[in-house]
């Protein structure tokens, strides 16, 4: 954590069993609070990652900020950023009443983080391949949507003849399935590109679904994610100035918190923080199995 100071910045991580990706996410953390001298940084995570996003908010109060801006460090605006760090800000008000507690809003889909991952396909050679984008699947079908909107801009931005999106879990078509439509419209070149902010237990899983697809005889020009790259940084600086001023927002319109969607109709109104609790420690007790 930075010095101590009037202002804090809590970013919210989803945490992972893979030691690698925990250490980027707090390599992240770092070069935001490079980008940051006058706030307090720290980093918190909803589970399977110490230490969790509820100690680290009173550990930044019992440091003197006044006010806190609580940032899902998210790429996809599914439940962790609709219900699980709201619910930390929550909490964090009922603890700290003295204390002024913001919510940001995820990362999202923006032109630097497109144009970082557009722009490593472009130097791994990935220009004019049919490109499959492989993204965390979620529950929300706003979230999923979000990952079809980032091929097609990717798609875009490459030349790319064909674009496909699969997921990692979750959500249908897996990386498994994703992979062999390429296989049947004949490709024997293509790109892939992954659609996180830090490596973990999914990202290599997925890479193994391709190595082995690679193994029957098609070059897989693979472009990785995005990474702790400074050029993360404008972003996650953008969206804790957006909520400092209070225009934080998250997408409602198409929200199944919101909208009765087929099959989902029960999480409409759902209270914040149900069905996925964001203390760390306790939710590791229950969901041991959980890969991330």
């Amino acid at each position: 954590m930075t010095a101590a100071g009037a202002e804090g910045l809590l970013l919210v991580g989803h945490g992972s069993r893979s030691a690698a990706g925990a250490g980027e996410m707090l390599a992240i953390a770092s070069l935001v609070a490079d980008a940051l001298p006058g706030v307090a940084v720290d980093a918190g995570f909803l589970e399977m990652t110490d230490p969790p996003a509820g100690p680290v908010l009173d550990r930044l109060a019992a440091a003197g900020c006044r006010r806190i801006v609580v940032l899902p460090l998210v790429l996809l605006g599914a439940g962790h950023a609709k219900s699980d760090v709201p619910a930390v800000v929550l909490e964090g008000r009922a603890r700290h009443p003295g204390v002024h507690v913001h919510l940001g809003s995820p990362l999202g889909i923006s032109r630097h983080l497109v144009g970082l991952l557009g722009g490593a396909l472009l130097a791994a050679g990935g220009s004019g391949l049919p490109l499959l984008l492989v993204a965390r699947g979620t529950s929300d079908p706003d979230a999923n949507g979000d990952a079809h909107k980032v091929s097609r801009l990717l798609g875009e931005w490459t030349g790319a003849p064909f674009v496909h999106t699969a997921f990692t879990g979750v959500a249908e078509p897996s990386v498994a399935a994703g992979l062999e439509v390429f296989a049947r419209l004949g490709y024997r070149r293509m790109a892939v590109a992954f659609w996180f902010l830090c490596t973990g237990v999914l990202v290599e899983r997925a890479r193994a679904d391709i190595g082995g697809f690679a193994a029957t005889g098609v070059e897989v020009v693979d472009a990785g994610y995005l990474g702790p790259d400074p050029r993360v940084v404008p972003p996650i600086v953008e969206r804790y100035e957006e909520a400092v001023r209070g225009v934080a927002a998250v997408n409602c319109d198409l929200c199944s918190y919101r909208a009765p969607w087929p099959g989902r109709e029960g999480r409409r109104g759902q209270p914040i923080g149900v069905g996925h609790s964001h203390l760390a420690a306790e939710h590791r007790q229950h969901h041991s199995t959980d890969p991330a």
